[in-house]
């Protein structure tokens, strides 16, 4: 197991590197460098679309990749996933900006986000499920954790390159090529995960299984559309609150109040990395107490914190925009922290990996996707305080809540070490 989790661990870490690197760039640079001819707000607004095009991929990603997983194995889903989204990585770090190649720029820049949300998609489910379908029951949330702890190890080193860089490039060089070099590391943490991903087992709970779906999808939408449905509505808040934290704080700051991309993005790790270091505490409370119970207290926190958050956001001094972003998510990793567990146990074996990457990335779109985008519009309307986006954010965390409320817990009665319990709902 600790193998396993150190394995999906860094492979997840390295896939979302690749995603979050491009948020902060649409952030910080892509609008003056891809969409030069509109204004300030405009170009941020279309770097933002461009970014949510990667959420939009997601979902399809996942019914492409879930049909592996469910089909093949889960093992070849992490090398295939892996390998698209490290190379498109690496190409949106070579595309000529909009000066070079006019409107070309853009849409070759669409393109590749796309293929990197296509493969994102199917990165998650299949990290997720060789975790989960390895651990022993009892101890299930805990092991399935290990890959909800890469996202924030991947943020990290995302905004990590690019704070060095911005601190000893001037502004003309992190315009003219410094932007580019967070792209390129993908290629040499690819080749990092691949080695890593090449000698893992493949689940025994998928070896077990003797009648597989012929088309997963097909049978996710007729026998379990309610529960797709559900873990979509249920799990929008909590993209909503990491990428409002994460992405569209950092514009906001920056263009806004006129903080420092240093010191904004200072804040904004130091509050990921609170994020990860909590991600097994509350996994081990979910093992505990059930799943259930964390995620109702992680959507009411959130629906509790969002208006003080943008409050404290508006003030612009480092302390306080921090605590806002560290309150922040600390609700999402309540909410987020038993998904890994979650979210397998809800579907039959069959078809559990298309049914929860599915679920899973439906949410980013209903919650990932629109944010920054809808977020930047509310602030450029308001005063000082931005206290729409707060307004915003509280209902879909509203939302998410009355969806939690009407799942199961699923949770298994503790049995003998090393034996995995499958747990599935009724159909419906």
């Amino acid at each position: 197991m600790p193998r396993l989790a150190a394995a999906s661990l860094a492979g997840t870490a390295i896939e979302f590197y690749d995603f979050f690197v491009y948020g902060t760039a649409a952030a910080l640079i892509l609008g003056p460098l891809f969409f030069p001819t509109f204004s300030p707000l405009a170009g941020t607004l279309a770097a933002f679309g461009t970014f949510g095009v990667g959420f939009l991929a997601r979902p399809l990603g996942s019914m492409l990749f879930g049909h592996i997983g469910d089909r093949h194995g889960r093992r070849p889903v992490l090398v295939a996933s892996l390998l698209l989204t490290g190379a498109a990585t690496v190409a949106v770090g070579c595309v000529p900006t909009y000066d070079t190649i006019g409107a070309a720029a853009p849409v070759l820049l669409l393109v590749l986000r796309f293929l990197q949300g296509l493969g994102l998609g199917g990165e998650w489910g299949g990290a997720v499920l060789l975790t989960a379908e390895h651990a022993p029951a009892e101890r299930r949330g805990l092991w399935s954790s290990f890959p909800q702890i890469g996202p924030a190890v991947g943020f990290v080193l995302a905004n990590g390159v690019v704070l060095v860089l911005s601190a000893v490039l001037t502004e003309a060089q992190f315009a003219g090529w410094g932007w580019r070099v967070p792209f390129w590391a993908a290629g040499v943490l690819a080749v990092l995960g691949l080695w890593l991903r090449s000698s893992l087992p493949e689940s025994p709970r998928f070896l077990e299984i003797d009648d597989r779906a012929r088309v997963p999808l097909a049978e996710v939408v007729r026998d379990h559309w309610r529960l797709l449905l559900l873990t979509a509505g249920a799990l929008a808040a909590g993209y909503a609150v990491f990428y409002t934290a994460t992405t569209w704080s950092l514009a906001y700051a920056t263009e806004r109040l006129g903080v420092s991309r240093t010191v904004m993005l200072a804040c904004i790790m130091a509050a990921v990395v609170v994020k990860g270091a909590l991600t097994p505490l509350t996994a081990m409370l979910g093992d505990r107490y059930g799943r259930r119970p964390l995620c109702l207290a992680g959507s009411a926190m959130a629906a509790l914190w969002m208006c003080p958050m943008v409050a404290l956001l508006s003030t612009g001094a480092p302390l306080p925009m921090f605590v806002g972003l560290m309150g922040a998510l600390i609700a999402f990793v309540v909410m987020f922290g038993v998904i890994a567990a979650y979210l397998p146990e809800l579907y039959e074996p069959r078809v559990r990996c298309t049914g929860a990457s599915v679920g899973y990335n439906l949410g980013g779109v209903l919650g990932g996707a629109l944010t920054p985008v809808v977020a930047t519009a509310l602030a450029e309307g308001s005063g000082r305080v931005p206290w729409g986006v707060g307004v915003y954010l509280t209902a879909i965390a509203l939302v998410s809540l009355g969806c939690f409320a009407l799942l199961p817990e699923t949770r298994p009665a503790p049995v003998g070490a090393g034996r995995p319990v499958t747990v599935g709902v009724t159909k419906g």
